[in-house]
């Protein structure tokens, strides 16, 4: 691998952040990944969508939200690009209306990401993009341990004789043998199900299910300790469906279900997993057109920026300084 390269935001003591091209937090728009410690990356595809769709313009949202973000993060005590390098990758191509040939080339695209040294966070997008992912992912790693937060356990077998949607991700993964169940977690299940075989498919999958009810009650602590427990030192991605939060605070999304997380738990519990071995990252399920205010793509802009400190203390660690 090359020498690390100095990519990091404009400066905006001399570029008002209100203008350059909307890239993430204003990073340079780079594919080639040598040298580079994270990249950020669009999957701008939500043809898996089963009610609202218009994940597809999650990408654009997040990016123009990102502007405000600054490059020291005092609740992780980190300056990011005193210690890591980061781009933004742009978009992947995608098949408008044609979901198994976006996989596939989803899939193909994402792999070339994962064999760099650059660790990945994707921009969806709803959250079937997950799948060609882990596929991308498994590719280098292996099975993975999964960190997946959502109000929904994404495990359905299938919908109106399809088996892949937005809903059947991590039911596929399983059946592909791209993830450790043993290692993984599902956070902040909740809502209204079917039946309660609905329910019990998350534990019969293999996952710990971790329901917003229990979170509730035990607090985040417990939970963190139960997700760090069992995902243990290997290889992990982190799965976050923006409508795990509550509604309140995240409007726009597909699929809301009340019961949820404000945005500062959303925060501090993202920040409660450093130290782990993550490989790759996805934020999914955002859709401007049902945000009027932007607070949804706000809120994923700066878990996006979580994401990243995550990595940057990585990148400490493993450099000593």
């Amino acid at each position: 691998m090359g020498e690390r390269k100095d990519y990091k935001p404009l400066d905006a003591m001399i570029y008002p952040r209100y203008s350059g091209l909307r890239t993430f937090m204003r990073l340079p728009n780079i594919t080639d990944l040598d040298g580079v410690d994270f990249a950020v990356v669009g999957v701008p595809f939500d043809t898996g969508g089963t009610y609202r769709v218009g994940a597809r313009f999650g990408p654009a949202g997040i990016r123009d939200q990102s502007m405000l973000l600054r490059p020291y993060n005092p609740a992780q005590q980190i300056s990011i690009f005193e210690v890591c390098s980061g781009v933004d990758y742009g978009d992947l191509v995608t098949v408008p209306g044609y979901l198994p040939d976006s996989h596939q080339i989803i899939a193909e695209q994402a792999s070339r990401i994962f064999a760099s040294r650059a660790t990945p966070i994707f921009l969806g997008g709803d959250h079937s993009i997950s799948l060609p992912l882990l596929r991308a992912a498994a590719t280098k790693h292996g099975p993975v341990g999964l960190v997946h937060f959502d109000s929904h356990s994404d495990l359905w077998h299938g919908y109106f004789g399809g088996k892949d949607t937005h809903g059947t991700p991590f039911r596929r993964a399983v059946e592909e043998n791209l993830i450790d169940t043993s290692r993984s977690s599902q956070v902040g299940i909740r809502g209204p199900l079917y039946d309660v075989s609905d329910f019990q498919m998350s534990a019969e999958a293999g996952f710990q299910m971790i329901t917003a009810v229990e979170m509730h009650n035990t607090g985040l602590p417990t939970v963190l300790d139960r997700i760090r427990s069992r995902l243990g030192d290997g290889p992990a991605y982190l799965s976050f469906d923006i409508d795990f939060v509550d509604p309140a605070f995240a409007p726009g999304t597909g699929t809301p279900e009340v019961g949820g997380f404000s945005s500062a738990q959303s925060l501090e519990l993202v920040r409660g997993l450093s130290g782990l071995n993550f490989v790759g990252y996805d934020l999914v399920e955002v859709m401007p057109s049902y945000d009027p205010a932007g607070i949804t793509s706000l809120l994923a802009a700066n878990i996006v920026y979580e994401f990243i400190s995550l990595i940057a203390q990585h990148t400490q660690s493993g450099r000593g300084l």
